[in-house]
């Protein structure tokens, strides 16, 4: 069975944000691999930091010139302005092939896990709608057992105002430096609560 880049939630109210995008990484350094960018199948080029427990697994089976399946959790400032945290790599041939058709073939496997390339699962507090703008704020709190603070994401798209303050899950899919919402589920609905 081909395990999933991004697994099923745990719990209804589990917050969560990562996602999976192809390309190749490219270190700032060659002798300092955790900082760098991930440049995509487009050309575009995503800043991006990898996490210490992923970093004994690029220094042995990465090729540089090559495409992978990044797991990444995304981090943004502002809505065109996107950071990757790689905190993983999804390959289910387990790094024995290195050729171009093998990314064919996991880019079909992704589909049958109905997943694809730039896909980002979303899942938090909806704190801030800009109607104008048509930009969500989601508040991202990880475990108590983390020792991560909270964060916020920042995604294009549109939701009712009366959602506000709901616990939502979104799909959204990275285009270039932004996220860009799919389709969303309220997980818990506070607007009963304010009646």
């Amino acid at each position: 069975m081909i395990k999933s880049p991004i697994p099923k939630v745990s719990n209804e109210k589990q917050f969560r944000a990562i996602g999976i995008v192809c390309g190749m990484y490219k270190p700032h350094e060659n002798n300092l691999l955790n900082k760098g960018f991930i440049e995509d199948s487009n050309g575009f080029k995503i800043d991006a930091v990898v996490l210490g427990k992923v970093l004994p697994v690029i220094k042995k089976f990465i090729n540089f010139e090559r495409q992978y399946f990044w797991i990444v959790y995304p981090r943004n400032k502002d809505s065109n302005n996107i950071h990757l945290q790689i905190a993983g790599i999804w390959d289910p041939n387990n790094f024995k092939n290195d050729n171009d058709c093998e990314i064919n073939k996991n880019h079909d496997l992704l589909h049958s896990l109905n997943l694809k390339d730039n896909l980002f699962s979303i899942r938090g507090k909806l704190i801030f709608i800009n109607i104008q703008e048509k930009e969500l704020i989601i508040k991202i709190c990880p475990s108590n057992q983390s020792k991560n603070k909270s964060f916020k994401i920042l995604v294009k798209g549109e939701i009712s105002m009366k959602y506000i303050n709901s616990f939502v899950s979104l799909e959204v899919i990275r285009i270039e430096n932004s996220l860009f919402l799919e389709k969303f589920e309220i997980i818990e609905d506070t607007t009963s609560e304010s009646i």
